[in-house]
């Protein structure tokens, strides 16, 4: 089988994150969409806020991901 035709069908996929607090348990799209993307996003912010914090001379576009300077 070709190694990209398991990825089909995922988003309905139980996906359980063991934590100390206790399981987590997704299904593939809800894993996607309501935990790893926001995650990821807060992450990404909260580096841009620091970097800007501590005098690094970054903008909206490079948060963004725009053109090169």
């Amino acid at each position: 089988m070709v190694a990209w035709k398991k990825k089909f069908g995922s988003e309905s996929r139980e996906i359980v994150m063991k934590t100390p607090r206790g399981d987590l348990t997704f299904k593939g799209l809800q894993y996607l969409l309501g935990f790893s993307l926001p995650n990821f996003f807060f992450h990404a912010t909260t580096t841009y806020a620091v970097l800007r914090h501590v005098g690094v001379e970054i903008g909206k576009m490079d948060f963004m991901g725009g053109p090169p300077r």
